[in-house]
This record gives C-alpha cells, structure tokens and sequence, in this order.
C-alpha cells in the first residue's frame, strides 16, 4: 500500500452558512512564467466542520481526506 502524504493548507474562514461546512479561502504565491512577476491566486475550499463553532473571519488549517460529498474533500483539524 501506498502512504499518501495528506494536503494541509491555512486560510481564512469566509463562510459558515452551511450546517457543518465552512468555506476557506486560501492563497499562495505564484511566479508568472513569462514577466516573472508574483501574483496572488485565491481559492476556495469547502471543509467539514462537525462541531460548528468557526465563524467567518477564523483563520483555520485544513488537511485532505477523502470525500465527504461532492465538494467537501477537507476537513478542519484546528
């Protein structure tokens, strides 16, 4: 068997309108290939939130697991 490495990524909360789920967006510095500029790329991740108790503007870590629907595939681990 294989030993996947999971994913973690921190960001901000910046939805917890779903009941367990919450919506972070992380972003990360990329080079561009032909100006060799930094730009900022934003993206959002839904994640699993079982107690409920995030709220928008938390700043949380998130770590791949496997699917828990059709767009969750993250869940909060602090």
């Amino acid at each position: 068997m294989e030993n996947k490495v999971k994913t973690k990524l921190s960001g901000t909360v910046v939805s917890d309108k779903m009941s367990k789920t919450i919506v972070v967006s992380v972003s990360r510095l990329v080079k561009h290939p032909k100006y060799q500029k930094y730009m900022k790329v934003v993206k959002k991740f839904k994640a699993h939130d079982p107690e409920g108790k995030l709220k928008t503007g938390d700043k949380v870590v998130i770590e791949e697991c496997r699917p828990i629907s059709k767009d969750k595939h993250f869940r909060v681990i602090y």
